[in-house]
């Protein structure tokens, strides 16, 4: 139609195509007896084909979240035991009827230790810090990345997710390679005379440092790059036209859009570094100590699960509350 709204014509009638499709297909597959069972069962309880849509994704996280995480905090109020599992059960059946065994040791060893305390410190020192590295390296990325001209931007955006096409391991193993005093980058410092000795990088924590930016830069820049790629540029000409400088209109106007990719490159980037094993302990030295390493230590060396477990749970408890709290605030202010 051309009468002057065609675009929504064009709109509505690619909706109802979507929609006369769907349909076909649900008719179709009420011929297979398990999908007719769910959508029974699902009409039984009063929910609708778009309800259930919605509760895919919650009953992902009841599965394999809530659950597992359960079964970790019940493992941390029990006690160790030489045997197999190495705990004692906390929920037991007498013949006075259910026992329940709780042991708060676990939680309060963790804050007498000073051991745990430190690993807490040190990892989340060092996720912050590379994570505000991160920033200030991804961010330019980014920002030159959504004003390349178009034909740019999709290989600009290979280059950075070509690294995961390689193992991780692999690329942290290659980091000994590059960091170590005989390495490449010694090697081409002493060579281009800015250094007369090599380097100690490797097992310190500057090593560590390198090797979580250098792994998780890439989920720093693409929720940058998504952010930064739809802002409307005409508020950076009317900007300019009211007499802003390059500079300001970039604090005043780019920054502020830009936040929630910030937001969301901050949170990818510092919570997978909090608990980091791999790079710290073959980049890191002895002394680099993080909780995910002690966390590994207990499971593995020490054979103490509910031990691990406590510190896995506060560990989650600290990653967490921050982020509903921020997600609440969030909310608030949008309301």
């Amino acid at each position: 139609m051309s009468d002057g709204n065609g675009d929504k014509v064009g709109f509505f009638s690619g909706r109802r195509e979507i929609a006369s499709g769907l349909g076909g297909m649900h008719a179709r597959m009420m011929g297979f007896a398990p999908y007719r069972l769910c959508w029974r069962v699902l009409e039984r309880f009063g929910l609708t084909g778009r309800a259930a849509v919605f509760l895919v994704p919650y009953l992902w996280l009841l599965i394999f979240f809530l659950g597992p995480f359960l079964i970790v905090l019940k493992i941390s109020f029990s006690t160790t035991v030489i045997a197999i599992p190495p705990y004692s059960p906390v929920f037991e059946w007498t013949a006075a009827g259910p026992s329940v065994k709780l042991n708060f040791d676990n939680y309060a060893f963790l804050f007498e230790d000073q051991l745990y305390i430190n690993s807490y410190l040190n990892s989340l020192r060092i996720a912050g810090i590379s994570t505000l590295v991160a920033l200030l390296v991804g961010y330019p990325i980014a920002y030159g990345m959504a004003r390349a001209p178009s034909g740019w931007r999709l290989p600009l955006l290979m280059l950075v997710i070509l690294p995961f096409w390689t193992s991780f391991l692999i690329r942290v193993y290659a980091w000994i390679g590059i960091l170590k005093k005989e390495g490449l980058l010694n090697l081409a410092l002493m060579s281009m005379g800015v250094i007369d000795e090599p380097l100690n990088i490797l097992n310190t924590e500057t090593a560590v440092y390198i090797g979580i930016v250098y792994s998780y830069l890439p989920f720093m820049i693409l929720p940058l790059y998504a952010n930064l790629e739809k802002m409307d540029l005409t508020l950076l000409e009317a900007a300019a036209d009211l007499g802003c400088s390059r500079l300001k209109a970039f604090w005043v106007i780019t920054i502020p859009l830009s936040l929630p990719g910030i937001v969301a490159g901050c949170f990818l980037v510092f919570i997978p570094a909090v608990g980091e094993f791999v790079i710290p302990d073959l980049l890191g030295g002895s002394e680099t100590v993080m909780i995910g390493k002690t966390l590994w230590t207990e499971f593995f060396n020490n054979r103490d699960w509910p031990l691990a477990s406590s510190v896995a749970v506060i560990l989650l408890g600290i990653l967490v509350i921050p982020i509903v709290y921020f997600q609440r605030l969030q909310a608030k202010n949008a309301g």
